[in-house]
């Protein structure tokens, strides 16, 4: 059985795209700038280096990054004047970037290696201005760069490298119109350009100055990329993954691909945070407990990407699990650990998570006859900002018991 809407609604942090509205279509610009630029000539290698690339970027989805840094560091040292080996040794610090939401201590980094593959290209492109390989790259360059920096809120740098690097795509379209890897950002592109503006209007202005968007066929374009794509095809299924559960909201498709990306990629957190929100809005629960109990225990062993905001969202389904599951006494137990990991995560206030958790302990309380209990659950509830509904909430169960 599946879960009310409010609760598939939660689905932990958006992890694509920040919560303010104008921050949407600027990463999508930039997301569309970036992936496609970044890695449609990547087949201009020769055979060796096209061997080390792929292996170094199913290492990097397989969270292995010492192993995608030395395999990086080969293609550098046999191609020095070739920016991709810069490139993709960036992009193993922009995943854990990623993965360690916590922390800008590996930000330095980035900006370096970002800096190093825009030298490389530049230097190229004073040689041949038409040089197709440096465009390229300078282009994944300059959008992952705006990306990082419309993560860390710096606005005027996010938009100024946007425009740089749309700049830099539109000289590139010319010359590979239809290659699959490129379909990843034209598909990107299509699909938001069309769904930011529908669920927020605000965004209209912004995106009048644009080019028009198609939904379904972006939607073509990345299912061709993530079928047929040289490099881009996981990307490709990342991004659908995304747009199934968190757009689409086609939970059936979207554990399709979580369950092959995890499947192929066991150590990925991020995979398996989404196969386990799959699991949960399909109301698999026994899948869903087993999923967040593996996650648990990862972030114990502290696995790479395994970290405070991980375990906080599997306490929350464990909890949810056992409490469906009338195991009260084992339920609180995993609540109260994720209250307690909200209170040190939630630095803007009340999140989802300790909204939902703190209900759900006084419905427990409420079932286990501790009205007193109960009550002040509910008040503590009332006295936060309304997370989609839950002060009307907390006040019907003040009014009447839950379950009454």
């Amino acid at each position: 059985m599946k879960l009310k809407n409010k609760e598939k609604k939660l689905k932990g942090t958006t992890e694509i795209f920040p919560l303010t509205m104008v921050k949407y279509l600027l990463i999508v610009l930039l997301f569309f700038i970036g992936t496609q630029a970044s890695r449609s000539q990547l087949s201009i290698l020769r055979e060796d280096a096209d061997s080390l690339v792929k292996k170094g970027t199913d290492y990097i989805y397989n969270i292995q990054f010492d192993s995608a840094t030395a395999c990086f560091h080969q293609v550098i040292q046999k191609y020095p004047d070739n920016p991709a080996g810069y490139f993709l040794d960036a992009m193993v610090d922009w995943w854990q970037i990623t993965l360690y939401r916590e922390t800008e201590s590996i930000d330095n980094s980035f900006l370096q290696k970002i800096d190093k593959v825009l030298e490389v290209c530049d230097k190229r492109l004073q040689k041949n201005e038409y040089d197709i390989t440096a465009l390229f790259f300078k282009g994944g360059a300059v959008g992952y760069r705006g990306r990082f920096y419309a993560v860390r809120e710096k606005w005027f740098k996010a938009i100024s490298d946007g425009k740089e690097g749309f700049d830099i795509l539109v000289r590139c379209w010319q010359f590979a119109p239809g290659n699959h890897d490129i379909m990843l950002g034209t598909g990107i592109y299509n699909y938001f350009a069309v769904e930011l503006p529908e669920k927020y209007p605000a965004l209209k202005v912004i995106s009048a100055f644009l080019p028009s968007g198609d939904k379904k066929i972006g939607i073509l374009q990345l299912e061709s990329a993530a079928k047929y794509a040289r490099y881009a095809s996981v990307e490709a299924k990342v991004v659908l993954l995304q747009i199934y559960y968190q757009w689409e909201e086609d939970y059936p498709k979207a554990f399709n691909i979580a369950y092959e990306l995890f499947t192929k990629y066991p150590n990925n957190p991020y995979f398996e945070r989404y196969l386990g929100r799959c699991y949960v809005c399909l109301g698999m629960r026994d899948k869903w407990e087993a999923t967040w109990r593996d996650a648990i225990e990862k972030c114990i062993q502290k696995k790479t990407g395994y970290d405070r905001v991980t375990a906080r969202e599997a306490l929350y389904y464990v909890g949810l699990a056992l409490m469906m599951k009338g195991d009260y006494e084992n339920s609180l137990k995993y609540f109260y650990k994720c209250d307690e990991a909200c209170r040190y995560l939630d630095n803007n206030g009340p999140s989802g998570f300790m909204v939902r958790t703190n209900l759900y302990i006084g419905q427990i309380f409420d079932k286990q006859g501790k009205r007193k209990y109960a009550v002040m659950q509910y008040e503590k509830v009332k006295s936060w900002k309304d997370y989609k509904g839950s002060v009307a909430e907390a006040d019907r169960y003040l009014q009447k018991p839950y379950g009454k």
